[in-house]
């Protein structure tokens, strides 16, 4: 009778390196509290790491830096995919994300339809704002960081060079999801984001 945790191992071996893995992934070879268990004495023989609470991966192995962890962009989008949930990268970080700021945040901010809540990961926090659903209809990955670097920088704040630059990016956006991005967003971002058409 194999027990649960070479069940698990087993499992994660055939998993891609790399990717997050989560206690509910294995939900079909025991309880919860028996996964849980597993996933720790895994993590403490070194098989896998524990990135945040209730979140492990089997990392890559690089040449060059040895183990490779994903990054904090890689355990929200993981977490929006497990929970089925949508999320909005938002403030500094979708000015880093566009290019708009070399600032890297230590705090990522996401605006959701999901719970609220906040995730450690080393020295940096995922924070999961709990938003209206119209602020997560944009369908453009572009132009929905665009909107709320907008917002981030604020009205009369945005220069010559920033805007020549959204408008640059957004004219790679899909038409189609432009057009409809743009009736959503506030009027004075309207004005900017039309200019790309």
């Amino acid at each position: 009778m194999e027990s649960i945790e070479i069940k698990v191992y087993k499992k994660i071996s055939k998993i891609k390196r790399g990717t997050l893995l989560f206690p509910e992934d294995f939900h079909t070879l025991g309880s919860s509290e028996a996964i849980r268990l597993a996933l720790h004495r895994l993590e403490k023989e070194k098989q896998i790491v524990r990135v945040a609470q209730g979140i492990y991966v089997r990392p890559l192995i690089s040449k060059y830096l040895g183990e490779v962890l994903p990054s904090a962009e890689d355990v929200a989008n993981g977490i929006a995919k497990r929970d089925r949930i949508r999320i909005v990268p938002t403030g500094v970080y979708a000015l880093n994300a566009l290019g708009l700021s070399t600032q890297v945040p230590m705090k990522l901010v996401f605006l959701t339809d999901g719970a609220a809540r906040v995730v450690k990961i080393g020295k940096r926090t995922i924070k999961f704002k709990k938003t209206t659903p119209k602020n997560l209809l944009a369908k453009g990955k572009i132009s929905s960081l665009v909107i709320q670097a907008l917002r981030e920088i604020k009205i009369n704040y945005v220069t010559k060079a920033e805007e020549k630059k959204i408008i640059d990016l957004l004219k790679k956006e899909n038409p189609k999801d432009l057009l409809h991005d743009i009736k959503l967003a506030p009027v004075w971002i309207q004005k900017i984001m039309q200019k790309a058409i």
